[in-house]
């Protein structure tokens, strides 16, 4: 028998407790780990309006974060460089904007109120920011719900608190007008409106309805006279003044609902640390091991972006704005049993690229939220006639061109995630491609449908380049137009087969080769035609635009993701495709692959001339083709370079070199990051996932299991390094894998890919998708 003294069982006992208070506080820190590997400044010096947000949840209604630069839609919002705060919006949204606050000393007006400050004296994490503004020695705190604002500010012990309301003037995208606010119900809550003037992409007036509460009594309400905004003061108080901002798009009732069934108390450390902790389980979906800090803190960046900028307008009682029609309404979203909306409404920029981005990233990891989106794009059908590309404000903007938002639905209903009401649905996305449907109105036409160009596109079988010497809106690009047609009409009859509507099938399969017109064999490459079929005679394929809507010849050539062999038979095979993409990489490689590394430089002549721009969406699927030409070792190598050199670093100075519209980019470098890629934009009758070359050892997804019967995919290489980027060999659950690609059906049933790989490229693991 082993005897053990007092002394060795107390340390012991000690040894013991220390383990337990160490590993306590291991997972103390690392609660909210995916949350602060994010890095919120990562490109904010080229921010625009809807970019950048701080104190917000995932596709919150309120976006509120502070504004350096305040007017236009390009270059507004939180931009790094720009040292001034000049006011806390509560809206960053696809052209719309909200009411605007700012915390003063009572020395302030409100035509002299921006105030310096310094990010060394900043925190910004997901759902939390906090300045300095070193004019008014104010420090502000904000967070937020899904609808209600939360403000904190600590003034001086001498100073009687102001907050002003900027509710007139010049907005990032829009014109704020008709705002003001007055006392409500005693002393510490009033209520507001402001009205978002229509712009040229939003054709009508849109409401901004708000509640404020505050945690002292409000001394004085005063209207300039100058600039119609107001300044609310308060009598000297010992504590930080809070505030709860509380909005809505339909009444002030809706609004008074909202902050009550949000945010009904006062503690703003919870506030922060649940809105932290809603992120966190966002992020943790994707659990990435291996790589550098960087590329893990950029990794969850760009995930994070894929989650945040497409925004809620629906109330929590399920009302929202329709201005679908004539005139204004209130609608109100279908509910459950409990009286709980069934999903939420969202205003959104286009779908435009959304079939190599959102539609890959959200119908694997967040198959909850493609589906809320299918249901908002439907609702918006049952109430003005048509399915949008990117509704703003209840209404229809025609941002872009073509039915963009067709691959998006067509996705979901693949891969199983849409299951119900599929032909009223194909029914309403059928309309869209038809004349007076969606398809006929080029970018922001509102009045007219002669932009788009349908009736010759099902005439001539292409979209004429000029298409009439009146421009009826943005974007009459005829090449890039019929471009897009073809491959959102072979989307929509893969829809048409799996409802065996034969002719429906027939007749949108026909329509889906009318790339063919647009490909000019001399030259090699999609050449413009005009309306007598004659090509466009001073051609340029490097030039940009005329005839291409963001993009130059030589990128929307690629633009055929749904027949990739057929357009490598117009190129002369194969090979000859191969080493034509091949080449333009190598070229596109002198310029970073990108247009510069903001979107307002694309069009600059020393920018323009490249083969290959990932800064945009219309080239964005240009790695993957490798795959198809039979050469997957070229996918592996040029998408591990583009990773390298587009979307990497965590600095303020670049981050997308380009567009990020709304998390499209940024889904798109979580996709290759992992090396997964859905290039016909999971619309095929087998929805397929594409295998490229992930940069980390591991990758972890968790699988919603309301959506699909698996646990959890991962994906692990074997030997991964900045030098061993092919894949050498496959493993599947355990059996070789000898494809580049996987049925989407299979991975969301749970497993492990194995990829072991090496530094050169294994041209044998390959063969064609039957």
């Amino acid at each position: 028998m082993m005897i053990i003294s007092d002394r060795k069982i107390l340390i012991y006992s000690l040894f013991a407790l220390l383990v337990f208070v160490s590993s306590c506080k291991e997972v103390k820190e690392t609660k909210l780990f995916y949350t602060k590997m994010v890095v919120p400044t990562v490109d904010t010096e080229n921010s625009r309006w809807f970019f950048f947000t701080s104190a917000s949840r995932p596709f919150g209604m309120v976006n509120l974060s502070p504004d350096t630069e305040t007017k236009g839609a390009w270059g507004s919002g939180y931009r790094y460089q720009v040292d001034t705060i000049k006011g806390f919006s509560h809206i960053h949204a696809w052209q719309l904007a909200g009411p605007s606050v700012m915390p003063v000393t009572r020395d302030a007006d409100c035509s002299d109120y921006y105030s310096p400050f310094s990010h060394d004296k900043e925190e910004i994490t997901p759902g939390y920011h906090r300045v300095y503004l070193e004019r008014f020695g104010i420090t502000a705190e904000l967070t937020s719900t899904k609808r209600v604002g939360f403000h904190r500010y600590q003034f001086k012990a001498d100073e009687n608190p102001v907050v002003l309301f900027n509710l007139n003037g010049e907005l990032g995208p829009s014109l704020m007008k008709n705002g003001s606010v007055v006392l409500k119900d005693g002393m510490h809550r009033m209520i507001g409106e402001v009205t978002n003037e229509a712009t040229f992409r939003r054709p009508k007036d849109c409401k901004v309805f708000f509640i404020v509460d505050f945690s002292a009594p409000v001394d004085n309400i005063e209207k300039d006279t100058i600039t119609g905004n107001y300044r609310v003061s308060f009598q000297r108080i010992n504590e930080p003044l809070l505030m709860k901002v509380a909005i809505s798009y339909t009444s002030n009732e809706n609004a008074a609902k909202n902050m009550e069934e949000e945010l009904p108390g006062w503690d703003f450390d919870k506030v922060v640390k649940d809105s932290q902790e809603e992120w966190n389980n966002m992020l943790s979906r994707i659990k990435v091991e291996g790589g550098t800090s960087d590329q893990q803190k950029r990794f969850y960046t760009d995930l994070w972006h894929a989650l945040q900028g497409r925004r809620i307008i629906s109330d929590v009682n399920g009302d929202y704005p329709d201005n679908t029609g004539e005139l204004f309404r209130i609608g109100h979203l279908p509910v459950d049993e409990n009286g709980k909306p069934l999903f939420n409404h969202y205003n959104s920029d286009s779908f435009w690229g959304a079939q190599w981005t959102i539609n890959t990233l959200w119908g694997l990891v967040y198959p909850e939220i493609a589906d809320e989106f299918v249901q908002s794009l439907m609702q918006y059908y049952k109430d003005g006639g048509l399915v949008p590309r990117g509704p703003s404000g209840g209404n229809y903007t025609y941002v872009m061109t073509g039915a963009s938002s067709t691959p998006f639905i067509v996705s979901a209903i693949q891969k199983g995630i849409v299951k119900d009401n599929i032909k009223p649905i194909y029914e309403a996305l059928k309309k869209n491609h038809l004349p007076g449907g969606i398809m006929s109105k080029s970018g922001y036409e509102h009045n007219t449908n002669i932009g788009g160009g349908l009736n010759n596109y099902i005439k001539e079988n292409y979209i004429p380049y000029p298409l009439a010497e009146v421009e009826y809106g943005a974007h009459q690009d005829g090449v890039s137009q019929t471009l897009e047609n073809a491959y959102q009409d072979w989307t929509l009859a893969q829809l048409a087969h799996k409802l065996r509507y034969v002719d429906d099938e027939r007749y949108f399969t026909q329509r889906s080769f009318n790339y063919q017109n647009v490909f000019d064999s001399i030259s090699g490459w999609m050449r413009p035609r005009n309306k007598c079929g004659q090509w466009k005679a001073d051609f340029d394929p490097y030039q940009i635009d005329n005839g291409f809507i963001e993009a130059n010849g030589a990128q929307a050539t690629w633009f055929v993701p749904h027949n990739i062999e057929d357009l490598a038979t117009l190129m002369g095979g194969k090979k000859k495709a191969a080493d034509k993409l091949h080449h333009s990489f190598i070229e596109a490689e002198q310029l970073g692959f990108t247009a510069g590394t903001s979107h307002d430089r694309e069009t600059h002549p020393e920018f323009s001339r490249i083969p290959i721009n990932y800064g945009n969406q219309p080239s964005i699927q240009t790695a993957f083709i490798f795959n198809y030409l039979d050469k997957p070792w070229l996918t592996q190598y040029w998408s591990r370079k583009v990773v390298e050199t587009v979307y990497e670093g965590i600095i303020p100075a670049r981050g997308y070199n380009g567009d990020e519209d709304q998390g499209l980019m940024g889904s798109l470098a979580v996709l290759m990051k992992m090396g997964l890629f859905s290039m016909k934009g999971g619309c095929s009758l087998e929805p397929q996932l594409e295998i490229g070359s992930p940069i980390f050892d591991k990758i972890t997804i968790e699988l919603n299991s309301k959506y699909y019967t698996g646990n959890k995919l991962i994906i692990k290489t074997e030997d991964n390094s900045d030098q061993n980027v092919f894949v050498q060999s496959a493993e599947w659950n355990g059996k070789e894998l000898k494809n580049w690609s996987l049925p989407q059906n299979d991975l969301v049933k749970g497993g492990t890919l194995i990829l072991n790989m090496g530094s050169e490229p294994n041209k044998q693991w390959t063969s064609e998708l039957k």
